[in-house]
């Protein structure tokens, strides 16, 4: 299940909230960016130097990758494919970018997995409140990606499913539901 939507949209929180009721795992991306305050190395992201994740890069070990706010991301192939080889479901909060590439993708597993959902605030004024009260962001920084959620919220229509944020309980609720309706399909139980 590919998860996407500007930053502060609560996608992150909702694929933790899975796996932490057991229904899935919740792909570790990479960055270059630098952790946040209490985040850790391989648990929230694997962080590697530019250089680092270019030549990971180079040798084909991204199933998608992007550059997102100044810095790079993507999603190590082998960590993907393991878990749904062993029937296990697998949640990745990525940007736009990095959902095309997956839609793209013409790996016969991932065609047949795949599945995505754009989690989108209620309205700007929501996820301005969202992103100003994680306190990690600069005012710059905080405008950033303010511009960056207007370009990436015109890209909803490419997604099979929009979630658009209410309260957490029911944001997860929906969340969940879409998982387990996926799992019902006729086209995955064969």
């Amino acid at each position: 299940m590919v998860v996407s939507g500007p930053s502060g949209s609560g996608k992150t929180t909702l694929c933790r909230q899975l796996e932490a009721m057991g229904e899935a795992v919740h792909s570790v991306s990479c960055t270059t960016r630098k952790p946040r305050p209490g985040e850790v190395h391989g648990k929230d992201y694997f962080f590697f130097s530019e250089a680092e994740f270019m030549e990971k890069a180079a040798q084909g070990e991204f199933f998608e990758q992007a550059r997102v706010h100044g810095n790079l991301y993507g999603t190590l192939k082998s960590y993907v494919t393991e878990n749904l080889e062993r029937g296990v479901d697998v949640v990745m909060d990525i940007d736009v970018q990095g959902a095309a590439q997956v839609r793209a993708c013409d790996d016969a597993l991932i065609r047949r997995c795949h599945v995505d959902v754009f989690v989108s605030p209620h309205d700007l004024a929501d996820l301005k409140e969202r992103l100003s009260n994680r306190g990690t962001e600069s005012g710059e920084s905080l405008e950033l990606r303010m511009k960056n959620a207007l370009i990436e919220i015109a890209h909803w229509p490419e997604y099979q499913y929009t979630l658009v944020s209410g309260s957490r309980a029911s944001d997860l609720e929906r969340f969940r539901a879409i998982l387990l309706a996926e799992r019902m399909r006729v086209a995955r139980l064969g």
